[in-house]
């Protein structure tokens, strides 16, 4: 019988990946574990509540004011004992996370097999994003197998000299979540406060953005809320201090912008569902948004998800501040270049990517 684990260490990841555990557990020809890192803490820990996910292995590395040193080195020294004690034949990562690069370091030092899913997903920047972009690369040298959520990502590992029989397009597996946290009847205060209005969800994270790239993005946003007088903004903020600091010192005393603590996926997904549009340096959010036909205005100089980019539901809008304000204002105010961002395009999978991995896992 073949033995896969399963690791993760952040909410993202949790989110994209519980669908997976579920199908495999599922599966009788396998054994299926799950090991956490706990890269995230609080906001992993809701996730799996939310998906009924009981981890076997919670390496628990997360520590006040980590560094990416302290998280690739407590993983790796920890992630040693599990791997020799379970030795699977397959481990399985997902994305561009320092928990996925030192897992599958791990895995390289100790000759197990990798699946890395959502692989191929390309910048071509190592610095942005970052330290994402170095991350996926570095997966994809140790990896068996690449998991592709889509035909460019299949693209990018070919170009990169990977054998094609080693790549499987299956769609991404955030799609298969959206089945578990999208409900009708969802409703929440602040979706009562903003209604009536053009409601914006905004996240904003990245560690290339902190600093005066974040300051000129807020800056931009809250010039536009307060001349925009039917918008109300929805900003869950990071708990990262130096995120909050800026966000609350630009944002905060604006009456129609609420700074909100992180949502859990669900509710997430559901604001997601319920917004005009949505402003973010995210990634994951890039291919959800696609789902529920809503515009991205992705607060970026690159992006790892051109498709979305070219099917007109992303765009690129920098970080500067003019060009920020320049892009969320000329959306709000132009009816035609909204509707066709709006078009819903399925991009990223059709809810059975976790299937289908597990096919292939299955029939390896």
């Amino acid at each position: 019988m073949r033995k896969v684990l399963i690791v993760f260490g952040t909410r993202p990841e949790a989110i994209k990946m519980c669908p997976l555990v579920k199908e495999l557990k599922a599966r009788k020809q396998m054994t299926t574990k799950v090991c956490v890192t706990g890269q995230h803490r609080d906001m992993l820990d809701i996730a799996l509540n939310v998906f009924g996910v009981l981890p076997d292995y919670d390496l628990d590395v997360m520590q006040e004011k980590q560094t990416l040193f302290d998280v690739t080195q407590s993983i790796l020294i920890k992630m040693k004992a599990v791997l020799e004690a379970e030795m699977p034949d397959l481990v399985l990562v997902h994305g561009d996370t320092a928990t996925s690069f030192a897992v599958s370091l791990s895995c390289y030092y100790l000759k197990i097999s990798v699946g890395h899913v959502e692989a191929g997903l390309r910048t071509n920047n190592i610095y942005e994003p970052y330290p994402e972009e170095f991350n996926r690369r570095a997966v994809s040298l140790i990896s068996r197998f690449h998991f592709a959520p889509t035909e460019h990502t299949k693209a990018n590992l070919i170009r990169e000299g990977y054998p094609a029989d080693s790549i499987f397009v299956t769609g991404n597996t955030v799609i298969d979540a959206l089945k578990e946290t999208v409900r009708d009847d969802y409703s929440h205060p602040e979706l009562q406060w903003a209604e009536g209005s053009r409601m914006v969800l905004m996240t904003a994270h990245r560690r290339e953005n902190i600093g005066k790239p974040m300051e000129h993005m807020f800056r931009a946003i809250k010039r536009v809320v307060q001349e925009t007088l039917d918008v109300k903004l929805i900003y869950a903020v990071h708990p990262n201090p130096e995120v909050r600091m800026t966000a609350y010192g630009i944002l905060g005393a604006c009456e129609r912008i609420h700074l909100i603590e992180p949502l859990d996926v669900v509710a997430f997904h559901n604001f997601m569902r319920h917004s005009y549009l949505i402003l973010s340096d995210s990634g994951g959010i890039q291919e959800e948004a696609s789902a529920f036909g809503r515009p991205v205005l992705v607060m970026r100089n690159t992006t790892e998800r051109p498709e979305g980019v070219e099917a007109g539901n992303l765009k690129l809008i920098g970080t500067d501040e003019e060009s920020v304000y320049a892009s969320f204002s000329g959306l709000l105010n132009d009816d035609n270049q909204y509707r066709k961002m709006c078009e819903q395009k399925n991009l990223y999978g059709d809810g059975f990517t976790s299937q289908r991995i597990a096919d292939i896992i299955e029939n390896w």
